[in-house]
């Protein structure tokens, strides 16, 4: 960097401050504490006290609560060896789609190292060159983005 550089640097850094909130400590009738940046209203002023720097507030993330709900008394169900079966099946259609985007992978692959070698006549103008090529990069990304999402799903399989 040139030294103008680091005069402007210093002097932007000097002039941002710290983002200072106020933060409010509110006990609601219940004895529930809550902790706040908005100014409580003038009805919730006693209940509420202003934090200082010196009162550390410590944050610990709320736990999640499952969104499972279990199914209903008549919600039909499937045996264990019948969801198998039907696991086995995906992952034998996922393979077979795994397998078969590899091979138009490597054939575009091949397509397009052909066409990158080969200049047509036409071409002096090296901007329609890479309009030509950019339908095979095109495939190529296609199937590569394709075999990806395959062994990703292939993965989340039991």
């Amino acid at each position: 960097m040139r030294p103008l550089h680091y005069v402007f640097v210093l002097s932007i850094s000097l002039l941002t401050g710290n983002a200072l909130a106020d933060i409010y400590k509110c006990v609601d009738d219940s004895g529930h504490t809550t902790y706040t940046n908005d100014k409580p209203e003038a009805g919730q002023r006693k209940a509420c006290s202003l934090m200082t720097k010196e009162q550390p507030v410590t944050t610990v993330p709320a736990q999640r609560k499952s969104s499972a709900q279990p199914s209903p008394a008549a919600f039909p169900k499937v045996d264990t060896d019948t969801q198998k079966g039907r696991d086995n099946d995906r992952r034998k259609i996922l393979e077979t789609e795994l397998e078969t985007e590899q091979k138009l992978l490597a054939q575009a692959r091949k397509d397009l190292a052909e066409q990158e070698a080969v200049r047509l006549g036409d071409e002096k103008n090296y901007q329609k060159y890479i309009d030509r090529i950019q339908s095979y990069k095109d495939k190529v990304a296609l199937h590569e983005r394709n075999v990806e999402s395959l062994n990703k799903e292939i993965a989340k399989l039991k």
